[in-house]
């Protein structure tokens, strides 16, 4: 199923029904005592609303001249005033519990944005490795985005304008048939109803117009984000103003969108003006007449007027309501069939923690495939001791990087057993297994922060003694010390401001800093130049100390020391045992330690 029909399938009924419990959470007295004082002042705000009109009407009637001429004027005169000072209270009222109506509700709805905000982020961050390989940076921003956006928008517009328009209509509609006759609720409602049928039909095409602006727009914001990420391969390549090309072709369908969406908006504005002065003539003809044969006053026609030109006010911003909210579901139905896909790799119910005495990892007769017709591990064996360090090496695609995946549960076995000291990773629960794993990898990636705080990741809560420490062992503290702001140094995004070796130093101490019992090094040299190499193995094999280490490698001559070596081809172990031993047998890692040595010659 596509996204979009997920989206369409998530909208309606079944979406307000997803927000209502933001509003109505069961354990919080507080939230529902404001939902409900804001509910009353709403009431209260429209009441008031509805009744000023009758004050200014009657105000009208008491100063005709022949009212105002009789012996009793100066009694009319404060009749008058009163009725002044009614209508000013009055319309101060509906102000006034208007706007202590949204300072009640204020708190309630950045409440459930916030909540809802961080459970999609939450949940975001839940999902599988598999789903973000393969979902787009920008346009899952933009979901986002728009989807809480939506919801502040709905919450907004659907209680505090529907609502209380269809609560005006029909106090409107009791004092038309109560205070005039009810052939003026008649016309009213006539007009309204072709006004609501001509307003949703328009809207409605606008809105498959809206659709493309959006498409449009997020296919340029991921183009955007892709390109900026993408910075120095952009330079590399000379490559700008194809960038800019791609990027144009994006903002040149939404302009094209936006450009249609003003010329309907026009039109919509334009016929519902059409109606509504029709509706606002033919009421004002009879009241015109009842005025002429008796059966209106003067300030009953005024009242009319001002009616319809009340009702008038909410119906022109109904199109653009409309709209923004089939908008707002629609955005808001692409955000939670987000939250509504499930993770892949969940947790068993009551899940214990994952207890580690010597740190021993047994794959035992694994297999793995990321798609169902390409398998990755073919019934692997592979054991690393308490305290062991075992290299794993082989070509590209033997299955080396997929161990480290495993490891660390971004997938599971579809066969077979990953075990840590006797205890399968299934049966664990997630967090208590990667808190037992350090991994150093090939291009260590930083948080756009200060140097400081990206070693202090590696344990939340740790002092600044113990992320100095960390940056000692790592052998990187006096570079930092040399640095103009020290640990309070910028890193720049993905830290990009610091070399490679930089990087991988700051990516060791991070997880120094973890002090994991379990270590994998994912070929964490291979990016490096010879002299920084031999720098980064040392810091290498002395965080190893005392742990269980996996070495992923390309380079063989990084992985000499190691107390095993285990050679991957086509996902299964082709040779195993010491370097010495592996030469001695002149096989498959004899023969693809030559041919590196051959490489390394030729240099």
């Amino acid at each position: 199923m596509t996204q979009h029909t997920e989206a369409e399938n998530y909208s309606g009924w079944k979406t307000i029904q997803r927000v209502a419990p933001y509003l109505w959470p069961k354990n919080h007295f507080w939230i529902r005592f404001r939902v409900v004082a804001a509910m009353v002042a709403l009431v209260f705000a429209k009441v008031a609303t509805v009744l000023t009109p009758f004050f200014y009407m009657k105000a009208v009637d008491i100063l005709a001249p022949e009212n105002a001429a009789s012996d009793a004027g100066w009694l009319v005169g404060i009749s008058a005033g009163g009725l002044v000072i009614g209508y000013g209270l009055m319309r101060l009222a509906g102000v006034g519990f208007n706007q202590l109506r949204d300072v009640i509700f204020a708190r309630v709805g950045q409440r459930a944005l916030r909540v809802l905000a961080r459970e999609t982020f939450e949940h975001i961050h839940a999902l599988s490795l598999r789903y973000h390989l393969e979902r787009k940076t920008g346009g899952l921003s933009r979901i986002i985005e728009r989807g809480v956006k939506g919801v502040e928008f709905l919450l907004r517009f659907m209680l505090f304008s529907i609502g209380p328009l269809i609560l005006e209509l029909a106090l409107v509609a009791v004092v038309l048939v109560t205070v005039f006759d009810v052939r003026y609720l008649g016309v009213v409602s006539v007009t309204i109803f072709l006004y609501v049928i001509f307003t949703f039909r328009v809207t409605e095409w606008r809105v498959s117009i809206r659709k493309e602006q959006n498409k449009a727009d997020t296919d340029a914001n991921q183009k955007a984000i892709d390109s900026l990420l993408n910075f120095e391969t952009v330079k590399y390549f000379s490559a700008e103003q194809r960038e800019a090309r791609r990027y144009d072709v994006s903002m040149r369908a939404y302009e094209a969108a936006a450009v249609k969406t003003n010329y309907t908006l026009g039109f919509l504005n334009f016929g519902q003006a059409v109606l509504i002065t029709a509706g606002l003539v033919v009421v004002m003809i009879m009241a015109a007449r009842g005025v002429q044969n008796g059966t209106l006053t003067v300030g009953e026609f005024v009242g009319v007027n001002t009616y319809m030109i009340q009702l008038v006010m909410p119906l022109n911003f109904l199109g653009t309501v409309y709209r923004e909210i089939r908008q707002a579901l629609v955005d808001m139905g692409e955000m939670f069939s987000l939250l509504g896909q499930a993770p892949e790799i969940t947790d068993k119910p009551d899940a214990p923690a994952l207890v580690v005495k010597g740190g021993e990892v047994s794959f035992r007769d694994a297999d793995f495939s990321y798609e169902g017709n390409r398998q990755i591990l073919h019934k692997l064996n592979l054991r690393v001791g308490p305290g062991e360090t075992i290299a794993v090496v082989g070509p590209s695609g033997s299955g080396k990087s997929t161990i480290g995946r495993l490891l660390f549960r971004f997938y599971d076995v579809s066969a077979g057993a990953l075990e840590i000291d006797g205890q399968d990773v299934r049966d664990v629960s997630q967090s208590s297994l990667r808190a037992q794993i350090g991994v150093v990898p090939q291009d260590t990636v930083l948080f756009n922060d200060t140097v400081g705080y990206n070693i202090a990741y590696g344990r939340e809560g740790a002092s600044q003694d113990e992320v100095i420490e960390a940056a000692r062992a790592a052998q990187i503290h006096d570079f930092i010390m040399s640095l103009p702001e020290g640990y309070d140094t910028p890193v720049g995004e993905r830290g990009l401001k610091l070399s490679g070796g930089e990087k991988q130093r700051v990516g060791i101490a991070r997880t120094l800093l973890k002090n994991p019992p379990i270590l994998l090094l994912d070929e964490a040299t291979s990016a490096l130049d010879s002299e920084t190499e031999q720098g980064i193995l040392e810091s290498l094999r002395a965080m190893g100390q005392g742990r269980s280490v996996i070495t992923i490698a390309h380079r063989l001559s990084t992985v000499i020391d190691a107390d095993k070596i285990v050679v991957l081809e086509k996902g299964h172990v082709v040779e195993e045992g010491t370097h010495a031993a592996l030469l001695a047998k002149g096989g498959r890692y004899a023969s693809m330690w030559q041919r590196q040595r051959a490489d390394m010659v030729d240099i």
